[in-house]
């Protein structure tokens, strides 16, 4: 499974990066640190996944989602946020995302929410 990992804080992406860095079938295809680069990397790499931070400088989290379903339709979605994902849900849902991960809880979560986003597993 190929992942874009899309937050504009470089000490984020790294984490995230680390995280799946043992998953030797996950590959991290790319990078964006923005919302407009996340579309244009989604739009040139397809990947199967987004990890994409809900507030991001340029165009938002949400819109990104929005913009994503429309030119990646096939690219799962899954939110970051450091709000409340039970509050960030309806509306990530509303634009296109298949789910949200709390960002302060990503060491224990980002995991099993990838695993449960992709119908793929983890170990």
């Amino acid at each position: 499974m190929r992942i874009l990992v899309a937050d504009d804080n470089e000490w984020v992406r790294r984490g995230v990066i680390k995280i799946l860095s043992p998953m030797s079938h996950w590959e991290i295809c790319g990078e964006a640190k923005d919302g407009t680069e996340a579309v244009q990397r989604a739009t040139e790499l397809r990947p199967d996944l987004v990890l994409l931070d809900v507030s991001m400088p340029g165009l938002g989290g949400l819109e990104v989602a929005r913009r994503l379903r429309e030119q990646v339709p096939a690219a799962k979605i899954l939110m970051m946020s450091q709000h409340d994902p039970a509050i960030l849900l309806p509306h990530a849902k509303e634009a296109g995302a298949h789910d949200c991960v709390d960002k302060t809880h990503l060491s224990t979560e980002l995991l099993p929410s990838i695993a449960r986003v992709t119908n793929s597993f983890y170990n």
